[in-house]
């Protein structure tokens, strides 16, 4: 490949992350949450919990990279859980920060997300998505993860490069809604799983390393993403106009 097909090819990449995407119109924004958020209810949640696992997964390595900890890799299971292990001390900021990355992470994606899509950047969010799952691509350290992020990756893929400007906005908005909506469900579902986990949930660590209890961590990671689902909605009922 010459420098010239080189440029050509990074012109076009590049016109396509930042191609301008219609703002949703009222009808997708009553409907695609609302499908969202009844599949969360039905035998389709376990499936769909894959794909908020690896971003919780991702939040934990992100927090982990941020405060210098040696990141190990990444594992995710088919029972819906995961597990990222990082080197470093056992205790202290960036063990806390670590721990408590991981449940608010979807929810925190997922309001960036909705961000994007109110300001006409739907492919850019699509494209985000991306780059989020090739960096938990190269630290996964078993199959079942290995094959969780690449069919993510295949669909995400698929909707950036062959969905027109309507469809990516609508598929973006429900990417917005399952990490957020399907983020507080994590959450709300992590005082039952905690009980089957025997004490080693993200909670419970944090109440053994930090001077707070465990009760007082299950309400940030309830209350985060609440706070993320009430500004989703607010950003997305009053979207910004597209880009010129």
């Amino acid at each position: 490949m010459t420098a010239d097909e080189a440029g050509r090819l990074i012109t076009a990449l590049w016109a396509r992350v930042t191609a301008a995407s219609p703002a949703p119109a009222v009808l997708d924004l009553v409907l695609v949450p609302l499908v969202v958020a009844v599949l969360l209810v039905t035998p389709a949640w376990p499936r769909l919990r894959h794909g908020v696992t690896i971003v919780h997964e991702a939040g934990h390595g992100f927090a982990a990279a941020a405060t210098r900890r040696r990141l190990r890799g990444i594992r995710l299971h088919s029972d819906t859980s995961g597990l990222t292990v990082s080197v470093g001390p056992s205790r202290g900021p960036g063990m806390v920060l670590t721990l408590l990355a991981g449940y608010p992470a979807p929810s925190v994606a997922g309001l960036l997300v909705a961000w994007a899509v109110a300001g006409g950047h739907a492919a850019a969010a699509l494209w985000g998505c991306l780059v989020l799952l090739t960096g938990v691509l190269v630290q996964i350290r078993n199959w079942f993860g290995l094959w969780s992020v690449l069919v993510a990756g295949a669909l995400v893929g698929a909707a950036t490069w062959y969905a027109d400007p309507g469809w990516r906005t609508r598929i973006a908005l429900a990417v917005a809604a399952l990490l957020v909506l399907g983020g507080l469900r994590a959450a709300l579902e992590l005082p039952r799983a905690r009980r089957r986990g025997g004490g080693a949930s993200d909670a419970d660590q944090l109440g053994r390393i930090t001077v707070l209890p465990t009760g007082f961590w299950l309400a940030v990671f309830v209350l985060l993403p609440v706070v993320c689902t009430v500004a989703a909605a607010a950003l997305l009922l009053r979207p910004a106009p597209p880009p010129l």
